[in-house]
């Protein structure tokens, strides 16, 4: 990070985000590097905020988006806030407040009047695919480690991803909204979740180049996906029936889709149930439908055990195994899971 550039709370004095106005470049910094830049809601306000103040300004030509440390731009929203706010308070507003928050911070980043650069290097996860890949130039590193990895806390791929995810080819979309796989550089290219490869120690020239007006240098060539385009990918993750994906997968010759069948049987059978019924739902909404959903979704998962047992054993209590409702996915009334649409 160059170390040059005046960093500082915008208007509503939040030090978790950070903004800088350099030359033509609107500068964002995540500003919470020991919880790999989680985001609050005190973060997405101050980040509308500038947003649309930038918006209005003809000094900025573009706007940019990075993450403090060295472990990545974002590894999605601080659902342990979130669990600690309902286990204090079953009917605590805070989380919904959050999610709408991030929501519309999302749906102005993908209509951002102005080039919106996402510098997706090392972990982004959950929310942080929210501020990265709804922009117009999102930039991936070597580092770069990408999921969305929501039903392993008994949630949702939300932040409005299943709107892209859905149009992902050969079901490389639905393998990453069922399993929470990580996926690098070259995966994330070829899903279209982000444009141009560009090497980590290339990320401080670059936004130079654009704060100076200049022109960009040209980027190196994109690396080969490591699990795009699989074959038992395509043949396994059709339809749907998120029980008949499992057995699929359990039947499968390839022992790689044998461990994504013991991915989806750690995660809670009614966030993975959901999460295909919202998928495949996304395929014919637009991006602010698919919002919509997410935040009505999200509203129920606040009250839902699955959520606060996901998170408590994944983060909380680290590595202790979760209690889901449903014991597996053939347990899951497929009337409980059309009920919240």
């Amino acid at each position: 990070m160059d170390h040059e550039i005046d960093y500082a709370p915008g208007r509503t004095g939040s030090e978790q985000v950070l903004f800088a106005h350099d030359g033509n470049l609107g500068r964002m910094l995540l500003n919470r590097p020991k919880a790999i830049n989680s985001l609050t809601a005190e973060m997405c306000v101050a980040m509308l905020d500038q947003l649309e103040r930038w918006a209005e300004d003809p000094a900025i030509k573009a706007v940019s988006i990075q993450g403090a440390g060295e472990r990545g731009l974002c590894a999605g929203g601080d659902v342990k806030a979130l669990r600690q706010a309902l286990v204090d308070d079953p009917k605590s507003t805070a989380p919904v407040e959050f999610w709408e928050a991030e929501y519309r911070l999302n749906q102005l980043i993908a209509e951002y009047p102005k080039p919106y650069i996402a510098i997706m290097d090392g972990i982004v996860m959950g929310g942080g695919m929210g501020v990265s890949t709804h922009g117009s130039i999102r930039l991936v590193t070597e580092r770069t480690k990408v999921a969305m990895p929501e039903t392993i806390i008994g949630f949702f791929p939300d932040v409005g991803v299943l709107h892209s995810l859905a149009r992902v080819p050969d079901e490389f979309g639905t393998f990453l909204a069922l399993t929470g796989s990580t996926i690098g550089p070259g995966d994330t290219l070829a899903a279209g979740l982000a444009d141009h490869l560009i090497a980590q120690d290339d990320i401080d020239a670059h936004l130079a180049a654009v704060a100076a007006g200049g022109v960009l240098p040209p980027f190196p060539p994109n690396p080969e996906p490591q699990s795009f385009g699989a074959a038992w990918i395509a043949e396994s993750f059709t339809g749907d029936d998120a029980a008949a994906i499992l057995k699929r997968l359990q039947k499968h010759s390839d022992p790689v889709a044998q461990q994504a069948a013991e991915q989806i049987e750690a995660r809670s059978p009614f966030s993975v149930a959901v999460t295909l019924a919202a998928l495949r739902r996304a395929a014919d909404l637009s991006l602010p439908e698919v919002l919509a959903q997410d935040l009505k979704l999200a509203t129920h998962f606040a009250g839902d055990p699955d959520f606060r047992e996901g998170v408590r054993a994944q983060l909380v209590d680290r590595g202790d195994k979760p209690k889901w409702r449903h014991k597996s996915l053939a347990k899951v009334d497929a009337d409980e899971v059309a009920a919240l649409f």
